[in-house]
């Protein structure tokens, strides 16, 4: 019995290892046909944190904390060293409507197979694929719904019903349906997993809170 409950704990813990959330920090990059902007998650738990950094200098310009457990958002500003409370209330705005499909495309990036899903909108003449690794990135779809941003890839990104549970896309292209232009491109160039420190994940303790 001994050894049989041993042999189980040895097939059972690669399936437990890999239902485990992501923890560390996801560099990507945002693609638009003006500008380029690097961004980093770092990941612990229910924390997140976004870091923008600025293309010449290099240096975070700006930062967004989430606390996935108290739906709440904080925006940082480096150069000025302040801090506040983030509210996205307004409802986004679709013209026409959306339909999103799951293709039979598949590939491998950042070493995890991600499968392709097409959200198009034939009014507002556009096309996303987004291209969906699935298990371990709880946070993000928590993370999208409470910012509420207005761009199309978040838009859009949230018209795919029943995702895998942990869903999150490495990669995802805007583009027109007329004649195939490229509008935007989000890229996962860089993962990496392990411990996070919890200064990372928090507003520097000098930043002085803004007052609107």
């Amino acid at each position: 019995m001994f050894k049989i409950k041993i042999a189980l704990v040895g097939l059972l813990a690669p399936v437990l290892m890999s239902a485990q959330s992501f923890t560390g920090s996801i560099e990507f990059k945002q693609f638009t046909t003006k500008d380029t902007i690097t961004n980093i998650y770092n990941v612990k738990d229910k924390a997140v944190k976004l870091d923008q950094f600025g293309k010449k200098t290099g240096a975070i310009e700006g930062s967004f904390v989430f606390d996935l457990a108290a739906n709440t958002i904080k925006f940082a500003n480096p150069k000025r060293k302040v801090w506040g409370e983030h509210h996205s209330d307004t409802p986004p705005i679709i013209k026409g409507v959306c339909e999103a499909s799951k293709t039979k495309n598949v590939k491998t990036i950042q070493g995890l197979k991600c499968t392709e899903y097409v959200v198009k909108n034939t009014e507002e003449n556009t096309t996303i694929s987004y291209w969906i690794a699935a298990g371990k990135y709880d946070f993000f779809m928590p993370l999208v719904k409470l910012w509420n941003r207005k761009d199309k890839q978040s838009i859009y990104w949230n018209e795919i019903k029943d995702l895998p549970a942990g869903s999150m896309p490495m990669l995802s292209e805007e583009k027109q349906i007329s004649d195939g232009k490229a509008i935007s491109r989000l890229e996962v160039t860089k993962m990496t997993k392990g411990g996070i420190d919890d200064s990372k994940l928090t507003i520097p303790a000098d930043y002085k809170k803004f007052e609107q």
